[in-house]
């Protein structure tokens, strides 16, 4: 259960960190607007390389999420590395610039993966130590 909730959580981060890559190289006019800035060419070009930023990290959370699915034993790392990454930027722009609005989406969707990644691993040991333990006999 707490690996399908961190498959569908990576999903879901990667549609929004996709959706807003897209809209900072194909329509930077309309992200900067909808954060409150105006465009100028400055301000389009910081849209420019912010996209660039949001690629890679659309990708790292697409390995996160091919790791996970492919059950690789060390998924946990990328996925804490997103986790902790999004709770700063949430934490980030709501002490620096009063957003909640990224409050609770950043640091919400940042502290679910840190969850959905701990119970995963928890389930995964627990899951290990009820196997029995068989001995080779010759």
């Amino acid at each position: 259960m707490a690996r399908t909730a961190l498959l569908l959580l990576l999903f879901l981060a990667l549609v929004i960190e996709l959706a807003l890559t897209i809209g900072g190289f194909a329509a930077p006019d309309v992200v900067l607007n909808k954060f409150g800035v105006t465009a100028t060419a400055d301000t389009r070009f910081m849209a420019f390389a912010l996209a660039w930023l949001l690629l890679f990290v659309s990708l790292v959370a697409a390995v996160a999420l091919w790791q996970v699915w492919q059950r690789q034993p060390h998924y946990a790392t990328l996925c804490y590395l997103l986790g902790v990454w999004w709770i700063g930027i949430g934490l980030g722009l709501y002490l620096g610039y009063g957003r909640l609005d990224n409050l609770l989406l950043d640091t919400g969707k940042g502290l679910l993966i840190v969850l959905a990644t701990w119970r995963s691993r928890r389930a995964a040991e627990l899951g290990r130590a009820a196997q029995p333990v068989q001995i080779a006999t010759m």
